[in-house]
């Protein structure tokens, strides 16, 4: 009989450790933004589209109505029980080529309660030409 009690205090106690872990947050990382460190090998005026493939890898997404840019876009997802997974954090990073194909502007983006904000910028550029669009890529972070 006692041995009977203490399988089944064993077998509550795995019972409520897989409980707990099952509550535990899990994140998941989706897409691929280049590092800072992997940006500063890039030189503004003088990289093309070639040896920016080469040292950070191909793009994601290109310009929508033209190929002046590249966009390389992260997400980071956070899984918690049987709740749907939500959208934690985005960062967005615009390579933009000239006529000539070559970098003329590296800039990361990310969200700022709700707004897209920049993070950081080699060439003092606007990107209100962009706007619109980095506005649908950060659009359904906060929706839901």
């Amino acid at each position: 009989m006692a041995a009977t009690g203490m399988k089944l205090i064993r077998a509550g106690a795995l019972l409520a450790v897989l409980l707990a872990a099952g509550c535990s947050a899990q994140f998941r990382n989706h897409g691929y933004a280049p590092s800072d460190s992997a940006l500063a090998g890039l030189t503004v005026g003088r990289d093309t589209r070639e040896s920016v493939a080469k040292a950070v890898g191909a793009p994601g997404t290109t310009g929508l109505l033209d190929d002046n840019a590249w966009y390389y876009v992260e997400s980071r997802f956070r899984h918690y029980g049987w709740q749907a997974p939500r959208e934690t954090e985005r960062q967005v990073v615009v390579i933009s080529f000239d006529k000539h194909g070559r970098v003329s502007n590296i800039e990361r983006f990310g969200l700022e309660k709700g707004h897209v904000v920049v993070l950081s910028r080699r060439v003092t550029q606007t990107a209100a030409d962009r706007t619109p669009f980095l506005r649908k890529v950060f659009g359904n972070l906060f929706s839901g």
